[in-house]
């Protein structure tokens, strides 16, 4: 049976360039750990997300700012090499965005977020179509994503990340809401209020959780990790655009978890991505 269409999509979220050091493992408390590699690579979970949507196969914009200078001239190149839309995204005031990573040999990570213009994304002039899917996330202003609630006619998708609490209209209104174990722990029981909540559990896979109760479980493809660093922005770019485009919820879900564990095969916050179609038969670990 084929699938529908993949509906075009809006990104609304932050642009970051990532500044990352690869060590063979993480620095505790204190501690330096020399040996480091280091690397500059397009990111900001906005930005990973439009990239990736676009590689699965939707027709993506971005709705987002990025600094009058350098780095902010290279992500609107990234953006639009990669075949997503940039006519939305602002010259904020700020210096462009800046995320500091560190990652270990393991994939495991830690990150520090610089938010810079992205503190300058605005919904000012922008219109969504009533069939044009909305995703956003939180390393934007929080009164940019509550405007959300009420400018969206159609489907709208929240990444809870990093975590932080919820406005509760957005609450409402949303379609799906996705978070990892550790956000969904964070924030429960409020987002259990929310219609569809997708919970993440790196290589164990992940869950759809209907009005707080779990509806559907599937485990993800196993697989050698590099970096996991684009591993949830793929994914939810993945479950997003699947649903909205009427997939089965576990097809869908069994997509997104593909999706994932094929980013984490590569360096870098936005990897190369096959046709999300592709990955509709992935699969399960074991």
């Amino acid at each position: 049976m084929s699938s529908p269409r993949l509906p075009s999509l809006a990104v609304v979220g932050s642009i970051n360039v990532d500044v990352s050091a690869a060590v063979r493992r993480l620095p505790g408390p204190g501690e330096t750990v020399l040996g480091g590699t280091l690397a500059r690579h397009p990111g900001g979970k906005g930005a990973n997300q439009a990239v990736a949507a676009a590689r699965l196969g939707a027709t993506v914009r971005m709705i987002g700012a990025v600094g009058d200078d350098g780095d902010g001239q290279r992500m609107l190149e990234n953006l639009q090499e990669a075949g997503v839309g940039t006519a939305d995204v602002w010259l904020g005031a700020q210096p462009t965005g800046t995320a500091l990573i560190t990652v270990e040999e393991s994939g495991e990570n830690q990150i520090v977020v610089c938010s810079g213009a992205n503190s300058d994304v605005s919904l000012d002039g922008v219109r969504f179509a009533p069939d044009e899917v909305v995703l956003a996330q939180l390393e934007i202003p929080m009164g940019v994503v509550a405007r959300l609630a009420e400018a969206v006619p159609g489907y709208l998708a929240v990444n809870a990340a990093p975590a932080a609490a919820l406005p509760a209209e957005v609450l409402a209104r949303a379609d799906l809401v996705i978070v990892n174990e550790h956000e969904y722990e964070s924030l429960r029981p409020e987002i259990e209020r929310a219609a569809l909540v997708a919970v993440t559990y790196g290589s164990e896979g992940a869950a759809l959780r209907e009005h707080g109760t779990e509806v559907v479980r599937v485990p993800a493809p196993r697989v050698r990790a590099v970096n996991a660093v684009g591993a949830g922005d793929a994914f939810c770019a993945a479950l997003t655009v699947a649903l909205a485009a009427g997939w089965d919820r576990e097809e869908a879900l069994r997509a997104a978890c593909a999706v994932g564990a094929d980013a984490v095969t590569h360096e870098g916050a936005q990897p190369p991505l096959r046709p999300l179609e592709s990955y509709r038969w992935a699969h399960p670990a074991g």
